[in-house]
């Protein structure tokens, strides 16, 4: 038995342990238990002939040779690499190294010069270097396994040697670079390809991305084809763009552009390197927004709100939030679109007044939905919406509060027959939105409680419920003391309901045998619209009542005063024609003009009814009269005919009850004439409203000067916006200072006139 061991460790040294015995038996050995002496020496290094490096490189250049040519290598691999590690172990990896080197750089600079033979076409050309690249890298990857030995050991020990495989990029990277014509050749080539794709053509998106790829890895992508490539890409897009924005419509311009970011965007996700990513898409920003941003909104870009195109105005959004302040000069575009718009609809002819409000509903809902749909319901843009709608429902004056108004005295007396409870409280809703940009609030709401009232004491109103949810809301938006006058009207209506029950019990006692239904509402002063009484001359059953009433509520009620409205009341008259009985709905005037035909005279002029019902001794509103008899002879239900006919009543006209009235009705509702808004009523309703301003700002000046005693012009109209809630000119603040000093309650600094003192 040979005790001598060897074992190779991994630096390839040979080591030998040897077991020196003494010259004594085992058994003598083991009975003595004489221990072992372990001696390690490292294994002599064998001696190599001395043509070994020449043999052995030649057939390593043998096998290189046949790999770079594509050909078949008649030595194994293994014996190869047993070579290579033999040579390196003998110190001769440097020389390996360098003669590696050398072949590689012959073998790469005859494949160069394939580049520069004559080629058809640029895809030729392209496939070429293609196929020359991919068996490049795959002989690469065969010779680094034949000389592994050599990357694992000399080049891991020197860290300025590139590896193998690095260092066959490097010799092709070094060979392209001084190669010009090769260089010109492939970027022309790539750039031309990309050239006739932006074209419409169909190209090789593979052999691109190897081509790139392969520039990549031999970090010749940037200073090869990146830079020539965003050159051009830059120039192309500036020349098309310039084209297109002067011959296409602005929605086909968006729409090329978002072709275009696609298109790019697609070839970075294809063949592309994604360096690229971020320039290149900043170039086409640039060239096809950013520099045309301001022709695009000359384009007639407000066709796109015009006609809801939602589509293109998201596209737009979406572009324009690409480059700086992108986004700002949309916004500003659709502010100005949006005060154009809406100031056409504010201001627009008298006669379009009354679709003034639903264009406005319409207008808002629109811009919503842009808002929303388009921009995303970006902060920025609902800000937007709206300042221009506070900007332009302001133009007009005081007039849109009145609309606004009569709009909802419409839709609260025709109530929610053409939609549900929930679309109704909807449209309320959307009025209230519209109601928050108006600055005239005491406008509307001297409008509102006239027809309010109007609805409550002639009985238009549709539904309590809608009434009282709309006084909800104008209490939620301007707060208990805009609507507590509001809300004493309903309280009022409710009282005098009670009140006609125990007056009804009194009146079956005094008098059973009445015939004539009666209801009387008690409005308090204040809460109410003043309404000048009319004085008429009652038939004596009417009077009868009305003193019954009186007695009976002074009863109750000791030391109040009942002053009779009586132009606000509203009956019911059985009427006998030749063709039946009918019974007709009319306002109290209508109703005592018609009572005149009882008697034995058959036609009354216009100056026989004025001397029957109005009393002499005081004046009578004779423009209402006129406006009544045209109501009974002029309108629809017509139970007076006029001698002559005609729409307008003159004091020569004659009538005579129409005994031939027939309507498919029993009961017939005759155009009431208190339902009817005068052109003065109107005027003097707003005229209050001003009256009322003025003592707002008396007693604004008032208080203000009380606190400060002194102080200057300026200072105090600043004050007094701070105070007041309606719009108000400093031209108006003027005058009523100067009132004010006429009355005692300023006086002006003898030394500086542009100060005022508070007079105690």
């Amino acid at each position: 038995m040979n005790d001598s061991m060897s074992f190779q460790t991994e630096n390839c040294e040979n080591l030998t342990f040897t077991n020196k015995r003494n010259n004594v038996d085992q058994t003598s050995l083991q009975k003595t238990n004489v221990s072992r002496k372990l001696v390690i020496k490292n294994f002599a290094n064998p001696q190599l002939p001395e043509d070994y490096l020449a043999q052995t490189w030649e057939k390593l250049d043998q096998a290189i040779v046949s790999i770079q040519n594509s050909k078949s290598v008649n030595i194994s691999l293994e014996e190869l690499y047993q070579a290579v590690q033999n040579l390196c172990s003998h110190k001769m990896a440097s020389n390996i190294y360098e003669k590696l080197k050398l072949l590689t750089e012959d073998h790469v600079s005859n494949i160069i010069r394939q580049f520069l033979e004559p080629c058809h076409d640029n895809v030729s050309f392209l496939r070429m270097i293609e196929k020359c690249w991919d068996s490049f890298c795959h002989q690469m990857v065969m010779i680094r396994c034949i000389f592994l030995y050599l990357d694992r050991t000399y080049v891991l020990q020197n860290a300025h040697i590139f590896s193998i495989w690095d260092m066959g990029l490097e010799i092709f990277r070094e060979q392209i670079v001084f190669n010009k014509n090769a260089q010109s050749r492939i970027t022309d080539s790539l750039l031309n390809l990309i050239d006739k794709e932006r074209r419409g053509e169909k190209i090789d998106r593979i052999l691109m991305k190897n081509l790139l790829r392969m520039l990549s890895d031999l970090l010749l992508y940037n200073e090869l084809f990146e830079n020539k490539f965003l050159r051009e890409t830059q120039q192309q897009y500036m020349i098309e763009s310039g084209r297109n924005i002067q011959s296409m419509s602005v929605s086909e311009y968006l729409t090329y552009i978002e072709k275009r970011l696609f298109e790019e965007n697609e070839r970075i996700a294809t063949y592309l390197d994604r360096s690229s990513s971020k320039r290149l898409i900043q170039i086409v920003e640039k060239e096809l927004i950013y520099d045309h941003v301001d022709t695009l909104f000359r384009m007639q870009f407000e066709k796109l709100f015009d006609q809801q195109q939602i589509g293109f105005l998201r596209l737009a959004y979406d572009l324009l939030n690409r480059i700086p302040d992108g986004s700002h000069k949309l916004c500003l575009q659709f502010n100005i679109y949006v005060k154009n718009r809406g100031k056409s609809i504010v201001t627009s002819t008298p006669e379009k007044d009354k679709t003034m409000v639903q264009e406005l509903l319409d207008f808002k809902e629109q811009m919503d939905e842009i808002v929303n749909n388009c921009f995303n319901k970006n902060e920025k843009f609902v800000n937007s919406l709206k300042e221009a709608f506070e900007y332009f429902i302001n133009q007009r004056t005081n007039k849109p509060a009145e609309l606004i108004a009569k709009f909802i005295d419409g839709k609260l007396r025709s109530g929610n027959k053409e939609s549900s409870e929930e679309e109704f409280e909807r449209l309320l809703d959307k009025v209230m939105v519209i109601f928050r940009f108006i600055y005239g609030k005491d406008i509307f709401e001297a409008f509102y409680k006239k027809d309010l009232a109007k609805r409550l004491l002639v009985g238009k109103s549709a539904s309590v419920d809608a009434e009282k949810s709309m006084l909800s809301k104008l209490k939620q938006e301007c707060g208990s003391a805009f609507t507590s006058k509001l809300e004493g009207m309903f309280k009022d209506m409710e009282l005098s309901r009670e009140l006609m029950h125990s007056f009804k019990q009194y009146l079956h006692h005094t008098n059973p045998s009445a015939t004539i239904d009666m209801n009387v509402s008690i409005l308090t002063t204040g809460y109410w619209p003043t309404y000048q009484p009319l004085d008429m001359v009652l038939p004596d059953d009417l009077l009868q009542y009305e003193q019954m009433f009186a007695k009976f509520y002074l009863s109750k009620h000791m030391g109040r005063r009942l002053q009779w409205q009586r132009k606000l009341g509203h009956c019911v008259l059985t009427a006998f024609f030749d063709n039946g009985v009918k019974e007709l709905q009319v306002s109290f005037l209508q109703g005592l003009i018609l009572l005149l035909f009882n008697e034995n005279e058959l036609m009354f002029d216009l100056n026989d009814i004025r001397k029957k019902i109005s009393d002499p001794n005081r004046t009578f509103d004779e423009s209402e009269l006129r406006r009544t008899l045209q109501s009974l002879a002029c309108g629809k239900a017509r139970v007076l005919n006029k001698v002559p006919k005609g729409r307008d009543i003159d004091d020569n006209d004659k009538f005579v009850l129409n005994t031939a009235f027939k309507n498919k009705l029993f009961r017939v509702k005759i155009n009431q004439v208190q339902m009817r808004e005068t052109p003065e009523e109107n005027n003097d309703t707003q005229e209050r409203v001003f009256q009322d301003r003025h003592y707002q700002i008396d007693a604004a000046v008032v208080r203000i000067m009380k606190t400060r005693k002194s102080l200057q012009h300026n200072l105090l109209v600043s004050e007094i916006y701070k105070q007041i809630k309606f719009p108000a000119t400093p031209t108006e603040m003027k005058k009523r200072i100067e009132n004010l000093i006429e009355r005692d309650y300023l006086q002006r600094d003898k030394e500086n006139t542009n100060t005022y003192h508070y007079v105690a």
